[in-house]
């Protein structure tokens, strides 16, 4: 059943400015417990840093991560985005085609609002998928 991405995404997104930190951006993560935080300025999104990306682009690299900022280190425009009203097809259709897990929720001005992801997803479709399972199980477990 086709539904609005307001419908199944994360509100309220986690934001750092470019100039964070990746040492405190990978702290907030943890004390968040996501995955991925948006990367913000003055309300825009500049794009988005995940886990994946502190380790390919910071770790594997040899960076400082308290010296080296998410800005440098994060997907960078342009980002896929969604709004709030488009079609959680639409969402799975943009991840098919970007090969991503992830998309940030944006209203018409461009401001996130939300984060929408593949478990998000997979709940609505089939909530008793292994991944609807997954994507509702504590961290940690």
């Amino acid at each position: 059943m086709t539904r609005r991405v307001r419908d199944v995404m994360s509100p309220a997104p986690v934001a750092v400015e470019p100039m964070t930190t990746v040492s405190r951006a990978a702290r907030l993560m943890r004390e968040e417990d996501v995955g991925d935080v948006l990367v913000t300025y003055d309300c825009d999104l500049f794009g988005v840093l995940t886990d994946r990306d502190i380790v390919l682009r910071g770790v594997a690299d040899g960076r400082d991560p308290d010296a080296t900022t998410v800005g440098s280190v994060c997907t960078p425009p342009p980002v896929v985005t969604l709004g709030p009203d488009e079609t959680t097809d639409r969402a799975a259709e943009l991840m098919r085609h970007h090969a991503v897990r992830r998309i940030p929720v944006v209203d018409h001005g461009g401001v996130p609002v939300g984060v929408v992801s593949l478990g998000d997803l997979a709940a609505t479709d089939d909530p008793h998928s292994a991944l609807a399972d997954i994507s509702r199980a504590e961290p940690g477990h």
